[in-house]
């Protein structure tokens, strides 16, 4: 016959033998591994999110782009004060759109096409464009 003290002994090491073996350090911030209950504490502070990179070339919110050259070196006349005839078809870009550039004429006229497929378009913008991405930009999906 086992008297109640090995029972008591059995019973406690078959626990023990449990929940070491369901013990899961990966996905909890309770460990087993050590003498004894560990509760681990988080690192203090937000968690680390990586920031997507920029599409380049883009044009930022706020650049123009215009329908024509014509329309862009009006729009610069009236910027400039002077009596232009005719409507200007422009627009003020809302949200970074990502662009490819199809050619440049000086610093101030870049002739571009938006690389979305549902709203490609083409145009001129007075935006400067540098030839080199900044750091941490992809190129966009042409």
């Amino acid at each position: 016959m086992i008297s109640v003290p090995r029972i008591l002994l059995i019973a406690v090491c078959a626990g023990a033998v449990f929940f070491a073996a369901d013990s899961r350090a990966d996905d909890s911030n309770i460990s087993f591994d050590s003498p004894g209950l560990t509760i681990k504490k988080p690192r203090p502070g937000p968690p680390d999110v990586k920031a997507q990179p920029l599409a380049w070339p883009r044009l930022d919110p706020g650049a123009v782009m215009c329908r024509t050259e014509a329309d862009l070196i009006r729009l610069g006349q009236r910027r400039s004060g002077e009596a232009v005839d005719g409507p200007i078809d422009c627009q003020i870009i809302r949200t970074a759109t990502a662009i490819s550039i199809l050619q440049r004429k000086g610093p101030g006229r870049t002739e571009v096409r938006t690389t979305d497929p549902k709203t490609q378009t083409s145009g001129w913008t007075d935006a400067w464009l540098p030839e080199k991405a900044p750091t941490g930009a992809k190129a966009a999906a042409r």
